[in-house]
């Protein structure tokens, strides 16, 4: 960072420098289920939420997984400008957002579905297209696609 003549401004410099190693593709609702569930710790998936982001790439390879937020028994926060500042930064031109309900009730909330609405329509004004929003439940193998039961076009 360059700080300018008089103090008053910095520059700001951005870089990238993706890794190298072949990345997951995400070519169905399963392969974004096991990528999110390996970043939800095991020992509290049933007691607390967890929100995490996938961030891919054109290809559909995953770029990066972002821990959005530890929250509580029956909620979580999904900050939509830290959301979109990791997808920017990475380059992402897609992205998935999972949860978990510690309860293992499937079924999407209000506050969820109106969560997605948010996140697509702010990710189609960013050209970052929300792909998927999966929920998990503390059952392994378990889980519910809003890409497969909601419209998110």
């Amino acid at each position: 960072m360059k700080h300018l003549p008089g103090g008053q401004a910095a520059e700001i410099e951005v870089s990238y420098r993706p890794a190298i190693s072949e990345k997951p593709e995400i070519t169905s609702c399963l392969d974004a289920y096991n990528v999110l569930r390996s970043f939800i710790p095991p020992g509290s998936i049933a007691l607390k939420e967890h929100m995490v982001v996938l961030y891919l790439n054109r290809a559909n390879r995953v770029i990066g997984a972002y821990k959005v937020s530890d929250g509580g028994i029956t909620c979580t926060v999904a900050d939509l400008r830290l959301i979109f500042s990791v997808g920017v930064k990475t380059v992402a031109t897609s992205f998935i957002v999972g949860h978990n309900h510690p309860s293992g009730n499937l079924k999407p909330s209000a506050a969820d579905i109106a969560l997605t609405k948010k996140l697509r329509d702010a990710g189609a004004m960013m050209d970052i297209k929300l792909l998927d929003h999966i929920i998990l439940v503390p059952e392994e193998g378990k889980y519910f696609s809003m890409a497969d039961h909601c419209s998110l076009q």
